[in-house]
């Protein structure tokens, strides 16, 4: 398996040359780190760099970012799906229906894809991104059971990628689901090529979305100074600079230490009073105790401004009305999620005010059913309201938002595959 930290210059397999504030490469970069694949980033400030390190006439040249695979393979400006396939990892369905279709390759859909494939479901997993989900960003997880020393969330997410394949589940990534249409004993998933996936049942373990801050430029800055997410990819380049990470749950606390072994100085910015509140207790003390790191507690950013790049943000006390600016081009952002669970309007899946899929019993509402149910036996534990269409990890309403419950939930629910396909 691929040493999951970036590469040096002789064993990195791929090399992203690209200048600073790319979206472009930091996305590319991201997907490489999540896939676990050594690379070695490199950003060009001048002419001559752009000329010595990619081959190309100038820094602003359209053809940056540019990545050299060890083969000698130059690929200019590439897109993820052209990374995809040059890796081959870019494939078309095998089968014209499966027993089992999962969407989203986070620790839930992988955990669902290795116990469905390895009890003889006829499974596929869906993932229009990588593998891992947002565990796959993090840099390290010390609390998941079997892994005293941690291990980063790519290395969990590739192993489990590995023996999901090993059990005969095929694996689609690069592929987003558009819609779905579900029919007793049969579900249609629509890929946004126009591929289309018929299964028996399904698994929803998309998973969430960082949230946004919600503020003017930040669309402007994403990739280019604005990063959602741990952010593990991006460390080697933050060495000697003063980097801000947003947020009190532990990706933003393993964020914030992973960080301080490059940075000059690492700021971590909360709305609450304290860390305790929301960040496990080994994070809070390792923060505390590590001096390059700076906790400010009833802030907010409030301003982000730049130019090609973002180049400072403005903090605001929530409790004095202070505002303070301060430099830097390494903002991230990890302040909660938004489901990806869009496709459920369409086909009536109860969602709750915020977005998450209802399951189980929780669909019963002070005895009252709060939608349709057409069967007459009750929902299965992580069953939604459309039979057969099931919901795990942090997609679904009531979840732990932790690594090893999603885990748990995914292999939960083929149990519950299992029941409805031999039962109804």
């Amino acid at each position: 398996m691929a040493d999951p930290r970036p590469g040096t210059a002789d064993t990195a397999l791929v090399k992203v040359i690209g200048k600073p504030g790319s979206a472009r490469a930091h996305a590319i970069r991201d997907f490489l780190h999540r896939s676990d694949i050594p690379f070695q980033p490199v950003e060009v400030t001048t002419d001559e760099q752009a000329r010595a390190a990619a081959g190309v006439a100038h820094v602003r040249d359209p053809r940056l970012p540019v990545c050299i695979f060890p083969d000698g393979t130059r690929m200019e400006c590439p897109t993820l799906r052209q990374i995809l396939d040059k890796l081959g990892w870019f494939r078309a369905p095998s089968r014209s229906e499966y027993d089992l279709a999962i969407y989203g390759a986070g620790p839930a859909g992988l955990s669902a894809a290795v116990y469905g494939a390895s009890e003889g479901l006829r499974t596929v997993l869906v993932e229009r991104w990588a593998v891992g989900g947002q565990a796959g960003s993090t840099s390290a997880i010390e609390n998941y059971l079997g892994f005293p020393q941690g291990v980063t969330g790519a290395e969990l997410a590739e192993r489990a990628r590995e023996q999901a394949m090993k059990f005969g589940a095929e694996i689609l990534l690069g592929r987003e689901g558009v819609r779905a249409e579900f029919m007793p004993g049969k579900g249609c998933g629509y890929l946004a090529d126009g591929t289309r996936i018929t299964a028996r049942a399904s698994i929803c373990a998309t998973g969430v979305e960082y949230r946004r801050l919600g503020l003017a430029n930040e669309e402007r800055f994403h990739g280019a100074g604005v990063y959602y997410g741990a952010g593990a990819s991006e460390a080697p380049l933050t060495r000697g600079e003063p980097v801000f990470v947003v947020g009190g749950g532990n990706s933003a606390g393993q964020a914030a230490m992973h960080f301080s072994r490059q940075a000059c100085k690492v700021t971590v910015v909360i709305r609450g009073s304290s860390l305790s509140e929301t960040l496990s207790q080994y994070l809070v003390d390792r923060i505390y105790a590590t001096p390059d790191i700076e906790v400010l507690t009833c802030t907010e950013v409030v301003a982000l401004e730049g130019d090609e790049v973002l180049r400072e943000i403005t903090l605001k006390n929530r409790n004095t009305g202070e505002e303070r600016r301060a430099r830097t081009r390494w903002l991230f952002v990890c302040i909660g999620g938004v489901p990806q669970t869009h496709w459920a309007v369409e086909v009536g899946a109860v969602r709750d005010d915020a977005g998450y899929l209802v399951t189980g019993p929780d669909l019963v509402r002070e005895g009252n059913r709060a939608a349709p149910w057409p069967l007459d036996r009750e929902p299965y534990y992580l069953e939604t309201n459309v039979p057969g269409v099931f919901a795990a990890g942090d997609v679904r309403h009531g979840s732990v938002k932790r690594c090893a419950s999603a885990v748990g939930e995914g292999a939960m629910a083929v149990t519950f595959v299992h029941r409805y396909l031999t039962h109804g």
